[in-house]
């Protein structure tokens, strides 16, 4: 689990909750669910109409990323790609078929099988970079879901409030109603930007920077077969690769 997630958006609500105890004022004043309601469901309604079904249903489930990442060793790859450069180098490209069909990465595979076919070095870069640039794009499109999300969340909070000031407005003959109403539009706003600032926009980033690492994992297995094809020391590979680390 990352705790690091956990950890800023537990920081995130106890300063606010906090800071309304310091001010005096009730902690459940904060807790509206008309206000969370039309802040939450506005939201939601912008985002499915932008996005495209795909992309929409592939961000909501990458929202597990942000409390369990993909794994992604570098190190460890590292380790596979010069294993496959010293099978390379003792019996012939030939011989990777049988640690292709072990692989479970189907990228990995791909680019191996493509390298036992015999392809080009630079056709095989080209092929692999193809892939890399379409798998990027789909996923930051997917991400982009939670960054529209935050875009919107401002603004469907000020909908909410506007909508609590004409509750208050036409109940100005009754007073025991006015409350509630202000309530539902100072509220409304509160949510709208803290959710946007709290939790969609940093959840946004995040997943980015996931999505980052596994585009550096597929350019490192890239850079590896294309030193296999053409040769290379497996200490010259590895030599390379690691110099993706950081």
């Amino acid at each position: 689990m990352d705790k690091i997630s956990a950890l800023g958006l537990l920081i995130g609500v106890l300063a606010i909750v906090g800071g309304q105890i310091l001010e005096g004022g009730h902690v459940g004043s904060l807790s509206q669910p008309t206000a969370l309601l039309i802040v939450l469901g506005g939201t939601l309604g912008a985002v499915m109409l932008q996005s495209p079904y795909a992309a929409f249903m592939r961000g909501m489930r990458m929202v597990k990323w942000v409390w369990f990442p993909p794994v992604v060793n570098h190190l460890q790859l590292i380790q596979q790609v010069s294993s496959w450069s010293q099978i390379s180098r003792r019996e012939g490209l030939l011989a990777l078929e049988a640690v292709m069909n072990q692989l479970k990465d189907d990228f990995a595979r791909k680019g191996l099988q493509l390298l036992v076919d015999g392809a080009e070095p630079e056709r095989l870069r080209e092929v692999m970079e193809v892939e890399i640039n379409t798998f990027e794009d789909e996923m930051r499109l997917s991400a982009k879901v939670w960054e529209a999300a935050g875009g919107y969340s401002p603004t469907i909070g000020i909908l909410g409030a506007v909508m609590g000031l004409i509750h208050v407005m036409e109940n100005l003959t009754d007073p025991s109603k006015l409350g509630a109403g202000i309530a539902v539009a100072f509220v409304a706003t509160i949510y709208g930007v803290g959710l946007a600032n709290l939790v969609f926009l940093p959840m946004a980033n995040k997943l980015k920077a996931h999505i980052a690492r596994l585009v550096v994992q597929r350019e490192m297995i890239v850079d590896g077969l294309v030193g296999i094809a053409n040769g290379d020391n497996p200490r010259i590979i590895e030599s390379r690769l690691k110099g993706y680390i950081f």
